[in-house]
């Protein structure tokens, strides 16, 4: 922006300059070479009086001339006898000359040099030459001050917005002088404010559903905690009690990431678990569901059989599952390889593969009944989170590909 203004400023002055200065010297040229044809018929006329009394006195030489010349001058007189007397400088082309007639015979001719006029009509346009170029020279100083004091509120704009992008929501108010720059400013504040109080809101919100499932959640557990040390309960159903305390707990741990998720941090960054038990358990929990939709889930860990992943991985695997066993057809296969220090988990079906990437992304309507809902963006925005990928493959048909970073060494 400064830049520019300082341009338009030259540039205006170049204009101004221009549009004043070119006719202005055409006019002074003219002039002068108007001024000094009318010189030389004067000095012709005055000549030839000067010579036909110079006749009647004695002869006309060039020493007579001589004193009557100034550089770039020249005279050159024919008498009525026709003999010829010339002083000054060398006639040339381009030289203004003018003819008298003497009285009593003879011509007198006077010559002033084309080079002493184009002098005297560049001394006349120079201070024009010199003002023009100071103008310019002005005109830019002023640009470049006047270019400063107004992309300075701007600047200082483009200051706020950044801040504004990195999570500053608290904007003082500044002193700006331009109407245009104030506007923008209040509008930043404005929006500040807005994000500031939907973000607390968010916030709370997150922080109340937390709660009010937790309390639940935990009277639940000790319920079923409680009734699976009954010495009433058979072993079976013990069983199946231990099973759904597990499960409970892994509600309890996957509300905790998705609370610190919503809340701009890591969850779980710092658990680490083996891999290949994880995608066993994957596998376990939705063998039922598969079962009663007769269908396969099949789980191949050969090849990362000592690699660990972040905790929230079972999150994410559960959804890839789901989503699998409810959108696509065939069996489900979950495997998992490693490659260039990175874990890549794939988890796909025979269904045919959905159209773009739109599935990541959160729209409003979407539901689990109509498409793939939330939970894929969900998965998404965990992956990154954890310093991963989630991708759809490019197969014909369905497979999602979550890249897994390598575990830190240990004290990095």
């Amino acid at each position: 922006m400064r830049e520019r203004l300082v341009l338009a400023f030259v540039a205006l002055a170049v204009g101004i300059i221009a549009l004043y200065g070119i006719p202005r010297a055409y006019i002074v040229a003219d002039l002068i070479q108007t001024s000094e044809e009318r010189r030389v018929v004067r000095l012709a006329d005055f000549l030839a009086v000067l010579m036909a009394e110079r006749e009647a006195e004695g002869a006309v030489t060039e020493e007579f001339l001589e004193p009557l010349l100034t550089t770039g001058e020249r005279i050159a007189y024919i008498g009525a006898d026709g003999e010829q007397v010339q002083a000054g400088a060398e006639a040339q082309a381009d030289d203004i000359t003018a003819t008298a007639e003497v009285e009593g015979g003879g011509t007198v001719e006077f010559g002033r040099s084309n080079d002493v006029i184009s002098a005297r009509v560049q001394e006349a346009v120079m201070p024009v030459v010199v003002l023009g170029v100071g103008l310019m020279i002005v005109s830019a100083v002023a640009g470049v001050l006047l270019a400063r004091r107004l992309s300075k509120p701007f600047t200082q704009l483009a200051t706020r917005a950044a801040d504004l992008g990195d999570g500053s929501l608290e904007l003082e108010p500044v002193d700006l002088r331009i109407p245009e720059a104030r506007a923008i400013d209040q509008a930043l504040r404005s929006s500040a404010t807005t994000l500031e109080q939907r973000i607390r809101r968010e916030h709370e919100f997150a922080a109340n559903a937390s709660h009010q499932l937790r309390t639940p959640i935990t009277a639940l557990r000790l319920e079923l905690e409680d009734l699976s040390l009954w010495p009433e309960t058979p072993p079976s159903v013990r069983e199946q009690l231990d099973h759904a305390l597990r499960e409970i707990d892994r509600l309890s741990d996957a509300i905790s990431e998705l609370l610190q998720l919503a809340r701009g941090g890591t969850p779980g960054s710092d658990a680490w678990l083996p891999l290949a038990p994880m995608l066993d358990q994957a596998g376990d929990r939705w063998r039922p569901d598969s079962v009663t939709r007769r269908r396969a889930i099949r789980v191949d860990t050969s090849q990362v059989g000592s690699v660990n992943a972040p905790a929230p991985t079972s999150q994410i695997l559960d959804v890839l599952v789901h989503n699998a066993l409810q959108h696509g057809r065939g069996d489900v296969t979950v495997t998992a390889a490693r490659a260039n220090g990175y874990v890549t988990v794939s988890v796909a079906d025979q269904g045919p593969r959905p159209s773009g990437n739109a599935i990541f992304q959160r729209a409003p309507g979407k539901s689990t009944g109509g498409g793939e809902g939330i939970g894929l963006a969900l998965c998404a925005e965990l992956a990154e989170a954890l310093g991963g990928h989630l991708l759809l493959d490019s197969s014909p048909t369905t497979r999602f590909s979550l890249i897994l970073p390598p575990q830190p060494a240990a004290g990095a």
